[in-house]
């Protein structure tokens, strides 16, 4: 295996475990609409620090890289939308 072969083979299990992290949360705040234990600082500094980031991704190839980024992004967005539904809708 070569050095090229390694890394996208490690960034596409990383990036697996990396989504895979994120469910449980996501999961948990969709059934119980209980979001008191989320900051609404944290979920508004990572919607803004993704959309600086695409910055920096999309000079980069394709890769897992993109996958994993877009995917935080969606997570970060979803985050903010329950948040703003279920915390500030009340």
């Amino acid at each position: 295996m070569n050095t090229e072969t390694i890394s996208l083979m490690a960034g596409l299990i990383s990036s697996f475990i990396f989504v895979s992290s994120n469910f449980p949360m996501l999961w948990r705040v969709y059934q119980t609409k209980d979001m008191h234990s989320y900051s609404w600082l944290n979920i508004a500094l990572a919607n803004a620090g993704n959309l600086v980031h695409w910055l920096y991704i999309v000079s980069l190839p394709l890769g897992p890289i993109w996958v994993l980024h877009t995917f935080y992004t969606v997570t970060s967005i979803l985050m903010l939308t329950m948040y703003l539904r279920f915390r500030c809708g009340r």
